[in-house]
């Protein structure tokens, strides 16, 4: 989403030489696969952390240019709405405590962070939706003034025609209609860069697509939106629905969401996964580069891909893949399901959980692809979404044999020796598995996710005083253990 742009209004020239110079790039990655070596090196982890910024008050605090400006630190970056923050985490060698220096970077970030936001009477909140928002914290005046932002907003309004309708079922559903997309910045993520080799990449991917349900179920920490108690991981409907421009015609041939889980086992390597997104969906930014890749190429320069990158960051699959023109060019992982907070360490120990148990799965994925459709895949991870750890997913016992219907909680109990081992096979220190994985055991056994806590606190406070203050005095209590950085299950009602 940080890619700045120089224009915002496009002519039916500029797509056309933008799909020309989209298939050139598959061309050229294309290329770029078949040459020896390509993509191959140590493997290593980085993320990026979405933050909100709040006044005293607990509201949104629409300054994020001025604290980005203040801040001088180019790892931060603005995002959609002018309360939004993003912090990309350094990348970090396996074998040197990748998910140790993940947790240490958002500390050391959130501690510098505090004391500029305070300059405008801000906090810093690490949190899948902020509980305290309000109608009115959405619409044109709250989108950060970038072209990107501006073009994108223009270009998504004017496919769907009409107003974004929102429906979203749980104990309190909630409908309603956006003028714009500024809802999808109400979603804020802990999102996973994974570098992977191109020989490995599609056994990888799968991995990860049958780990990720299993993650998010224990991970959930965005259960209300407006004060409505919705999904444990309201985030997932709600970006999905907030920039979804199809008129969906129940006997018609519609196209695939733009925010989704994806379209299917991966068969044979990542260009497959590029092609897809280039021939599925539309270009919404078709903005060329000065120079093609096949000159880069000539110039012996590894090519930046620019469009087929831009293209990219306009289809938000939960994960979805990276070419990175970094060093001498490399594949990546993008994982963005986990939701940001409630901790720093509650978001390394979920990161090392889904890595670990990718990584645990993937020798056994011959039996687990044949068991597990991708639409039991996909199944899995709306579930996962809605209910949490209580939610029932589609899993064979003991890896092998017939699938059946199982309490999340149950199938990650069953796997958090996998995890382990597949940790340790790429390279992870036991002081950092044992560590890590212990702070997911502890949520395994009391159950206490940061949405089961956030649910639980409301209705605490809701016995005593009204559902705005209770969200604000929930938030407050929030704020102040995710600052102690006190993983999640220890946290007291």
């Amino acid at each position: 989403m940080g890619i700045e742009i120089e224009q915002v209004d496009f002519s039916h020239a500029d797509v056309r030489q933008y799909r020309a110079r989209l298939e050139d790039n598959l061309d050229t990655l294309d290329q770029l696969l078949r040459t020896p070596g390509f993509g191959t090196g140590p493997g290593s982890f980085g993320a990026e952390l979405e933050m909100y910024l709040v006044d005293r008050q607990g509201n949104p605090l629409m300054v994020n240019a001025e604290v980005l400006a203040a801040a001088q630190d180019p790892r931060l970056t603005l995002e959609l709405n002018r309360y939004n923050l993003e912090f990309n985490l350094p990348h970090s060698a396996l074998d040197a405590r990748p998910f140790l220096a993940a947790e240490t970077a958002m500390v050391n970030m959130l501690k510098k962070l505090e004391p500029i936001a305070a300059r405008w009477d801000g906090r810093i909140v690490a949190i899948g939706i902020l509980p305290t928002l309000r109608e009115t914290d959405f619409g044109v005046a709250c989108i950060t003034d970038r072209r990107r932002y501006h073009a994108l907003t223009r270009q998504l309004i004017q496919r769907r025609g009409g107003h974004f309708r929102v429906r979203i079922d749980g104990e309190d559903p909630l409908q309603l209609e956006m003028a714009d997309i500024t809802l999808e910045g109400a979603n804020t993520s802990f999102q996973l860069h994974y570098r992977v080799s191109p020989d490995a990449y599609a056994d990888t991917f799968n991995a990860v697509q049958l780990a990720t349900p299993l993650a998010l179920a224990i991970a959930g920490n965005s259960p209300t939106l407006f004060g409505h108690r919705l999904w444990q991981e309201t985030r997932v409907p709600l970006f999905k629905q907030s920039i979804d421009t199809r008129h969906l015609d129940p006997y018609g041939c519609a196209r695939p969401p733009r925010v989704g889980f994806g379209l299917g086992w991966v068969r044979r390597g990542a260009l497959e996964m590029f092609r897809e997104v280039v021939r599925v969906y539309e270009p919404l930014l078709p903005i060329c580069a000065p120079r093609s890749p096949q000159e880069q190429l000539a110039a012996g320069e590894v090519p930046s891909l620019a469009e087929l990158r831009l293209h990219q960051s306009t289809v938000w699959l939960w994960n979805r893949p990276i070419y990175d023109d970094a060093g001498d060019g490399h594949l990546r992982i993008e994982m963005r399901a986990l939701p940001a907070g409630p901790t720093a360490v509650d978001m390394a120990a979920n990161a090392a959980l889904l890595v670990g148990l990718a990584e645990g799965l993937r020798p056994h994925l011959d039996e687990l692809l044949a068991a597990i459709p991708f639409h039991y895949a996909q199944y899995n991870f709306y579930r996962a979404a809605q209910h949490g750890l209580a939610a029932n997913l589609v899993w064979p016992r003991g890896l092998r044999g017939t699938v059946e219907e199982r309490s999340a909680g149950d199938i990650l109990a069953e796997l958090l020796p996998v995890a382990a081992r597949g940790l340790a096979a790429i390279g992870i220190d036991s002081g950092e598995i044992d560590y890590y994985l212990e702070v997911i055991e502890a949520r395994l056994a009391n159950g206490q996710t940061g949405a089961r806590w956030q649910l639980a606190m409301l209705e605490k406070l809701r016995r005593q005083q009204p559902l705005e203050r209770a969200l604000h005095n929930m938030l407050e209590r929030f704020i102040g253990f995710s600052a102690e950085n006190l993983p999640v299950a220890r946290w007291p009602l």
